[in-house]
Order: structure tokens, then C-alpha cells, then sequence
């Protein structure tokens, strides 16, 4: 029976804030609207322990989203839409060789020394930032899915499938939220990816696929990401044999030595600044380990090649002890 999938993929998985981009994504969304951002994020931040003194626990990564949704419905943010969100998110500017590293990388699978083995790279985003701006920013078009958190306008009333037509409000606006992503939610993805859910619908992710039947393999994966909180997706992946490298801003001593705590204590295999261009370390590291994932292709793809069909036969060494034996025998006959 065919194999579902060639496994001829290396899949690059970056983060997105402090990794893609310098900051956070959402600075173009409250200069927009006029919002503090420092007194935004010192809101979020205290809503954690304000609620559990309530009674109740909130999700420490996904709670901005409520409070996002606080300041739509309350008035500061009236009236944003995932379109407008899309817009914004063209605002959002890139670290230094980005977006062309992801352009570049694709370059490898054409060397000479990969041509006739059909490999190809592909470039996936795991964020707990906004889907909608990702999807509107300059480094979209270059990358083959996104997993971030969405937001749903218009949601649907009570007894929806009764009614023969829905209204639609006249001023669009989200209102709920349909898609949170948190750091141990990142993990999902991964195997997303590894079981190729995300280009098969048929396939769920907890389904029980064997190692060779999934699209990209976790030995074939290169996940990059800024900090402690990515450790989840950092310890999965190593763990399965692919490889993990953490960034940091290289303005920030704070950032470079908390990178440098993940490689010492074996959560990374290196680290360096979010600079990927073309002489850069981060850049040199990432298409060295590319590379290296490719080559290892063609040895496991040469390997079950020659388990299927054997070896070849080829004419055996002449004897020269037997040979003149042989020539020995034919002149007693004569």
C-alpha cells in the first residue's frame, strides 16, 4: 500500500513576537486607537490574581484577548473588526534579513546536491498573538499556515439553526473569542504539522498515525522561538529529534542571558540574536541545520531503497588459485 505522504518536507516553526518581530505585535493596534500600552499590559497582568481572589482561575497567557474584547465592547477599541486587524498587521515591521531569509532558505532544496529528491521547505507560524494580523503583515506570503489566536464578529443567537434567516448587525465588530493558542497549546500544533492535519481535514490530531505514515516527521523540524515560555514546544521537539534554537534581542543583556540558561541547561541547542541576515549566526545555524536535515533525508531515502531491492549483482572476482587449476585440467584432457 502507497505511503499517504513522501515525508520530503523540512518544516521551519517560528514564534512570532521577540522572534519574527522586536516587540509585541499588538503596539500598532493601541497607537491606532490612542490605548496605553504600558497600562494595558499592567491591567492584563494584575487580572489573574484580581480574579482568583473571586474565585475563579483565568489563563495567565490568553486573558489579554478578554480584556481586548473589554475595551471593544466598553468603547477605547469600538469598532474593530479582523479586516481591520488584517490592516494593522501591515504595519508590523520585521527583524533585520527578514522577510528574505524565508525566501533564501527555499534556495536549499535546489542545490545541486538535493535537485532529483523533490525536497522542499515550508515555514509555519505557532503564536499566542492574533491570527488576522499575522495574516495582514509582509512575512504572510512566504509562510504555509498560521496557528494564532482568531476572533469571531457576529455570533450566532440562541436557537440559530431554527430561524430561516439570521440578521447581521449593521456596525461589524468581534465579540467573542474562537481560537486561543497558549504555550503548552503550541505543542498541538506541532503534531499538527508532524500528522499533516492541517492539509488533511480527515485527519484528526489525536488520531494514532505510525511514524512513517505522518507528512513531516519531528526529526525534520527546526522550531525557533524567544524565551522560558516556548519550553513546552522546545522540550517536545528535541525530545523527537528535531531541533530547537532560541533567540534574543542583541540590545537586551537580560534577554541574551536568559537564551543563554536554555542552551546550559539542555532546553535548546543553541542560541543567538534575532538577526537572520545572511552572515549572521542565527542565519549560518539555521541553513547549517537545514542542510544537515536534508542529507540525512537522502541517506534514510538511499537506505530504504536499497532495502527494497537489494544489491545489485555484479561479476564476482576471479580466483587465480582456481583459475589455474581449471587451465591445469584442460591440458591433461588434451
Amino acid at each position: 500500500m502507497a505511503r499517504p505522504y513522501g515525508q520530503n518536507v523540512v518544516a521551519c516553526i517560528w514564534d512570532f513576537d521577540k522572534t519574527l518581530i522586536p516587540g509585541y505585535m499588538q503596539t500598532p493596534l493601541f497607537e491606532h486607537y490612542g490605548v496605553n500600552e504600558s497600562i494595558f499590559w499592567e491591567e492584563v497582568n494584575s487580572l489573574p490574581e484580581i480574579y482568583l481572589k473571586r474565585g475563579y482561575q483565568v489563563s495567565k497567557d490568553t486573558i489579554y484577548l478578554n480584556h481586548l474584547l473589554s475595551y471593544v465592547k466598553n468603547g477605547p477599541m469600538r469598532g474593530l473588526t479582523n479586516q481591520k486587524l488584517m490592516d494593522l498587521g501591515s504595519k508590523l515591521e520585521f527583524c533585520m534579513g527578514l522577510p528574505e531569509f524565508f525566501e533564501s532558505l527555499t534556495d536549499i532544496p535546489r542545490d545541486v546536491e538535493f535537485i532529483h529528491h523533490d525536497f522542499k521547505i515550508e515555514h509555519y507560524i505557532i503564536s499566542t498573538g492574533l491570527s488576522p494580523m499575522i495574516k495582514g503583515s509582509s512575512i504572510y506570503p512566504y509562510v504555509e499556515d498560521v496557528f494564532a489566536c482568531e476572533f469571531i464578529e457576529s455570533p450566532l443567537p440562541p436557537n440559530f439553526r431554527s430561524q430561516t434567516e439570521l440578521s447581521l448587525p449593521l456596525d461589524l465588530e468581534i465579540a467573542q473569542v474562537g481560537m486561543t493558542v497558549d504555550n503548552t497549546i503550541k505543542t498541538r500544533f506541532i503534531f499538527e504539522i508532524n500528522k499533516g492535519t492541517n492539509k488533511n481535514t480527515q485527519i484528526d490530531v489525536n488520531s494514532s498515525i505510525s511514524h512513517e505514515d505522518r507528512r513531516i516527521p519531528v526529526d525534520q523540524m527546526i522550531y525557533i522561538a524567544d524565551g522560558p515560555s516556548d519550553v513546552p514546544v522546545f522540550a517536545v521537539v528535541k525530545a523527537m529529534g528535531g531541533k530547537v534554537y532560541a533567540v534574543y534581542d542583541p540590545q537586551n543583556e537580560k534577554e541574551f542571558q536568559q537564551s543563554c540558561s536554555l542552551v546550559e541547561h539542555g532546553r535548546v541547542h543553541n542560541n543567538g540574536p534575532a538577526d537572520y541576515r545572511q552572515n549572521s549566526t542565527t542565519s549560518m545555524w539555521i541553513r547549517q541545520k537545514v542542510t544537515d536535515i536534508f542529507r540525512k533525508m537522502v541517506a534514510t531515502k538511499e537506505k530504504h531503497i536499497n532495502d527494497k531491492t537489494g544489491i545489485s549483482p555484479t561479476h564476482l572476482p576471479v580466483d587465480n588459485e582456481q583459475s589455474e587449476k581449471a587451465e591445469l585440467d584442460q591440458k591433461l584432457l588434451w
